[in-house]
């Protein structure tokens, strides 16, 4: 199978890349247009492992010529690309708006146009707001409360519209918060780990008890995959690990696997309009086959030594 990756630059897409890679026989087109999180670095090795398996193409899914140029000829497309930073969403709003919704609007035009067969369009757990008690499923109302998680909101149903309107064979994945090897670091998981590496504080929002379900990156990619080679069209799959904890947990465990103490917490002013708690059901996936198999403290201790011993990657993006 031939798939065409949005965003395979960027740090779930490009885990997706190499799980794709090392375990099928397909072939990967990479489409990416290097924006911030976006690093040619991240798949250098890929390159060089892959040969004729393997191809890069730098442009923006805004750009609906290259992206049908592109496209063509595909047996798939993985929709990853997407500004997916809460905090520069509430900074600057714009380009998650066009980004987001509109750039999705084109890709689905684009794989309409292509005849694509099989569409994955990757979205977040954000999309249902926050949950006081119990867990969202897939059929649940949207209650996006950031410009991030509005953005998102709006282009799973741009996505799904293509079902409903022209047919095309889309599905949606909602997943809970990714960590692992290859995250830029904004996000908690390695801004907190290299901030440690480095000796310096971490900076937790308001009291520490947002809770959050963490799923390690190469378990979201293997639920990816079964859901663009077994899902059904029209169809939405949350992807959640169990994994829910207060991030205050979460950072204890990377102050253990520094081996520091409560002493380097910098408690912070919160984030504007900071969700509470995100939890999903994730039983119609489970239904398929799917379930994490990294234990949440290998996965972090796997993703601390990761950053300790990769500094050449990150090191440039801080």
């Amino acid at each position: 199978m031939k798939l065409f990756v949005t965003g395979g630059a960027g740090f779930i897409g490009s885990n997706y890349v190499r799980w794709v890679l090392a375990r099928t026989g397909d072939e990967v087109t990479v489409y990416d247009a290097l924006t911030y999180a976006g690093n040619l670095a991240t798949l250098a090795e890929v390159e060089k492992r892959s040969g004729h398996r393997y191809r890069f193409v730098h442009a923006d899914i805004c750009d609906l010529v290259a992206l049908s140029k592109a496209v063509a000829g595909h047996d798939a497309v993985v929709h990853f690309a997407a500004e997916s930073h809460v905090d520069r969403s509430i900074a600057g709003p714009e380009g998650f708006a066009t980004t987001n919704c509109v750039g999705t609007n084109l890709v689905m035009q684009a794989a309409r146009q292509a005849d694509v067969p099989r569409v994955v369009h990757i979205s977040t757990d954000e999309v249902y707001g926050s949950v006081p008690h119990g867990s969202s499923v897939e059929t649940d109302r949207l209650d996006p409360r950031s410009p991030y998680s509005a953005s998102k909101a709006g282009s799973d149903l741009i996505a799904l519209s293509y079902y409903t309107t022209y047919g095309l064979p889309v599905m949606v994945t909602r997943s809970s918060n990714n960590f692992g090897p290859w995250q830029y670091p904004e996000k908690l998981v390695p801004l907190f780990v290299t901030n440690l590496l480095d000796g310096k504080n971490v900076p937790l929002y308001g009291d520490g008890l947002n809770q959050r379900d963490w799923l390690f990156v190469e378990d979201n990619c293997a639920a990816v995959d079964l859901v663009l080679r077994a899902g059904q069209p029209g169809e939405i799959y949350n992807i959640g690990a169990g994994n829910e904890m207060p991030n205050r947990d979460l950072t204890d465990k990377l102050l253990v696997l520094a081996g520091a103490g409560p002493e380097r917490i910098d408690y912070v002013t919160d984030r504007l309009g900071h969700d509470r708690r995100y939890s999903v059901a994730s039983e119609k996936v489970r239904a398929m086959g799917w379930q994490p198999e990294h234990d949440l403290d290998e996965a972090l201790e796997r993703t601390f030594a990761w950053y300790r011993d990769n500094r050449w990657w990150w090191e440039p993006l801080k």
